[in-house]
């Protein structure tokens, strides 16, 4: 998977789309971020980053957010709304999607095929392309309509990773608690890590 979409929305945990873009690059894969309105406010709120531009510019200030050089062609943004985007189409030649963090309205958008922006549609162009989905919801408590939706798309054949961390690796700090969740989706792509510590088993003194 040489190029993976990355799309951040408007639920808690921008940080995980953040970590997860990070450690894609640095395996030399190719991204396409999409960010969605609210996602740019929890960008904002919870991570004090905010870029207004046209795609070009906010591709730049990405890059370099990334420690990239700000013309490293690695990383390409598009807008939520621009459905005349390459990915919007079923001959993109993207390989997966993440959206990290998924908020519950993505997932009933997707669900019920409501391709109103170019996140939604292009994880449905995932889906008719059977193509690897994967959605990371970040809600507590869920109801019974977004477990509902959320069965629906994994029977469609989307991965649903909860960002739910564990604790027997023993995390001793948020990052070590962001980097077991990413490390969950990289064993979903396929891709070698040393996030967190593997379950050995227990093994008393």
């Amino acid at each position: 998977m040489s190029k993976l979409v990355v799309a951040i929305t408007g639920a808690s945990g921008a940080i995980y789309g953040k970590r997860l873009a990070e450690e894609l690059l640095s395996r030399g894969k190719k991204l396409i971020l999409l960010i969605s309105k609210n996602g740019w406010l929890i960008l904002q709120q919870e991570m004090n980053f905010l870029v207004q531009g046209d795609e070009d510019m906010v591709s730049g200030k990405l890059r370099a957010w990334f420690g990239l050089d700000e013309e490293d062609d690695r990383v390409v943004y598009y807008h939520y709304d621009n459905l005349l985007a390459p990915l919007a189409s079923g001959s993109s030649r993207a390989s997966g999607m993440i959206i990290c963090p998924c908020s519950m309205a993505t997932v009933a958008a997707i669900a019920h095929g409501f391709s109103s922006n170019l996140i939604t549609r292009t994880a449905d162009v995932m889906l008719k392309e059977n193509k690897p989905l994967i959605l990371v919801p970040r809600e507590t408590p869920l109801n019974e309509i977004h477990l509902q939706n959320l069965l629906t798309l994994k029977r469609c054949g989307a991965q649903v990773v909860p960002a739910m961390p564990a604790f027997y690796h023993k995390p001793q700090t948020v990052e070590d608690i962001v980097d077991f969740m990413v490390g969950k989706i990289l064993d979903l792509l396929g891709a070698e890590h040393k996030l967190f510590k593997r379950w050995e088993g227990y093994h008393p003194d």
